[in-house]
């Protein structure tokens, strides 16, 4: 006899929607049998038009309700958010010996070594394909495919909303706020767009990525954070004169020091793959010890492309599929050590804005010489309207607390009219 499992959706946004559409449509869609089917839902509200009806379906006022009802199998958390009533209802799932499903990246970068302890002492799967990366399968690349080999590093683009942004800044020189503006009117960025703009939603997904990768506890706090907000048109035309692109690039490395994972606008080369991701894709590097370098890109975001990923991972619920939460059990999972980025290497780009006068670029290129830095290429180009001479240069690697330094010491020079502008040169 065919097994049915109830499915109890929160939140029904653009993904639940997107979920509920499909199992009424495919409820037969997992491969190991049985039928997925929607018991009941949850949302902030009943009466909020939705392309979806609702109204043969249970309702739930209460997520917490839905998670712990006898009508639910399987307990998927779309209502997103860190605390409040997603992390009460997974909790509540979870405590019920439920599975669960999530694409709540903030409530796993945050919370999840606890929820996985929760998880592994109720026997109950916590999954969160979708939490990463939409319908591109990042998570299941690294937990599953890859867990033969020993990972070093993850980076790519992982919000599409910043990779929206900064690929239409270039396209049709608009400054950020207009294309801000404008990403908002077409739905890819929230009405207070701080998390994307301001690197926080990529930093919640690499900090699940990282942990995954090299079987530690998510470790959010300790991610190096730095948005797109303060990323001007004339860096980007300036990176592009150089050979760059700009994209906001999450990376995590691990050395012997530990882990370094951070969030930064970041240059790449025209020619190179990340580079060449534009619009709302997201894009990701994998580097192990025995495959090399494997490069994965796709949708990050949307109804389709993330339902698949909740879709992806209520069939593994079905197939009883069981493995740790975090690559290792629950109770061996220990924070990652953060390494101080001050003692990275990077290249960098730097600009300047001078008084246009003699003896200018020498004294910056002294300056940096004097502290140790080395130029490796160096573009000076005039700017109508600007109150001085924009210099650009690139420096060989060096470690970034020698680069702060020199970059504070020029910032003192008497030609300089405005404090420095550093960005980063991806190490991809």
């Amino acid at each position: 006899m065919t097994k049915t499992w109830r499915i109890g959706v929160a939140g029904l946004g653009t993904v639940g929607a997107g979920l509920l559409k499909f199992l009424d449509e495919r409820p037969g869609f997992a491969p190991a049998g049985g039928r997925a089917v929607v018991s009941g839902v949850s949302a902030r509200s009943r009466s909020r038009p939705r392309p979806f009806d609702i109204s043969s379906l249970a309702w739930f006022d209460d997520p917490v309700a839905l998670a712990q009802s006898d009508e639910t199998d399987v307990f998927v958390e779309l209502i997103g958010g860190s605390d409040g009533p997603a992390k009460a209802a997974v909790e509540a799932a979870l405590n019920a010996g439920k599975p669960v499903v999530t694409a709540n990246k903030a409530l796993i970068a945050e919370h999840g070594a606890e929820l996985a302890a929760l998880a592994e002492a109720k026997g109950a799967p916590l999954l969160f394909e979708a939490a990463v990366m939409g319908g591109t399968p990042a998570v299941k690349m690294i937990r599953e495919a890859l867990v033969g080999d020993d990972i070093k590093s993850v980076a790519g683009i992982l919000n599409g909303t910043c990779n929206y942004i900064l690929t239409e800044m270039e396209a049709t020189g608009r400054s950020f706020a207009e294309v801000l503006a404008e990403a908002q009117r077409l739905g890819y960025a929230e009405v207070d767009p701080t998390m994307d703009v301001g690197g926080f939603d990529a930093a919640h997904k690499i900090s699940i990525l990282a942990a995954l990768a090299f079987g530690c506890a998510p470790n959010y706090a300790a991610a190096e954070i730095e948005g797109i907000d303060q990323v001007d048109l004339l860096d980007i035309h300036m990176a592009r004169d150089l050979g760059y692109r700009i994209k906001l690039v999450a990376s995590a490395d691990r050395s012997a020091d530990g882990v370094l994972v951070r969030v930064h606008p970041s240059l790449a080369p025209l020619n190179h793959p990340l580079a060449q991701a534009g619009g709302a894709l997201n894009a990701l590097f994998i580097e192990g010890a025995r495959v090399g370098r494997i490069f994965v890109q796709g949708a990050g975001a949307g109804a389709g492309p993330t339902a698949a990923a909740v879709a992806a991972d209520i069939a593994d619920v079905m197939a009883g599929a069981v493995r740790p939460v975090f690559q290792a059990p629950a109770g061996t999972l220990r924070p990652f050590e953060p390494v101080d980025p001050s003692k990275s290497l990077s290249r960098a780009y730097l600009r300047f804005l001078v008084k246009d006068e003699p003896g200018v670029i020498a004294a910056v290129s002294e300056t940096l010489a004097e502290a140790g830095v080395s130029i490796e290429s160096f573009l000076q180009k005039p700017v109508e309207n600007a109150s001085g001479v924009p210099i650009v240069l690139t420096t060989h690697a060096v470690a970034e607390s020698v680069l702060t330094a020199a970059i504070g010491r020029i910032a003192e020079l008497p030609a300089v009219i405005e404090t420095p502008r550093m960005l980063r040169i991806a190490r991809i």
